[in-house]
């Protein structure tokens, strides 16, 4: 029995008891981990091929230890500019076993997020009334728009074009005249 678990953008065909390196796990060491982006289950002949992943299907696994991987030296250089860098970096990963796989089983679910307690509106006591007085309504005569009668505004133009030259027109067709005589 095998199956392909995706864990940090990378996919990784496991086994029960197989021990490998992935890309580091925000986990302590001997602390269990539940892969639950399983690609595909091969068991005894059968094979469940996910959409894209398994539905029911859990690898877990054990955290042996944190570490870092060999270091790998990144040399840049441009030749004839004095240009030499050189820089190396160390990959951080987690080796892992391989305990179980899992299928047919319901995953647990998601947790539900949580939900907004709405306070009740204040009920206004009598002593936070405010009397209220009588308005009359005044009826104000409405001025009428004032339509601009002006110039309509004409949209900024782009940056003015340059204006060749003679000398460099000339200068331009002589070129050209050169390179069809080649």
């Amino acid at each position: 029995m095998f199956a392909v678990i995706k864990t940090g953008g990378k996919q990784y065909k496991v086994q029960e008891g197989d021990v490998l390196n992935v890309e580091k796990l925000n986990m302590e060491k001997e602390k269990k981990v539940i892969f639950d982006k399983v690609l595909l289950i091969e068991d005894e002949g059968k094979t469940l091929i996910g959409t894209p992943f398994v539905e029911n299907a859990l690898v877990r696994a054990e955290v042996i230890e944190n570490f870092k991987d060999k270091k790998v030296l990144v040399f840049k250089k441009k030749r004839r500019k004095q240009y030499r860098r050189t820089r190396g970096h160390r990959q951080e990963l987690t080796r892992i076993k391989i305990e179980e796989i899992i299928q047919g089983i319901k995953a647990a679910p998601k947790k539900k997020p949580a939900e907004v307690v709405k306070k009740e509106k204040e009920e206004v006591t009598p002593e936070k009334k405010v009397p209220e007085v009588a308005k009359k309504e005044e009826v104000i005569p409405k001025k009428p728009a004032v339509v601009n009668e002006a110039k309509p505004k004409r949209p900024k133009s782009k940056a003015p074009t340059k204006k060749r030259t003679a000398a460099k027109t000339a200068a331009k067709t002589n070129k050209t005249a050169l390179k069809k005589e080649k």
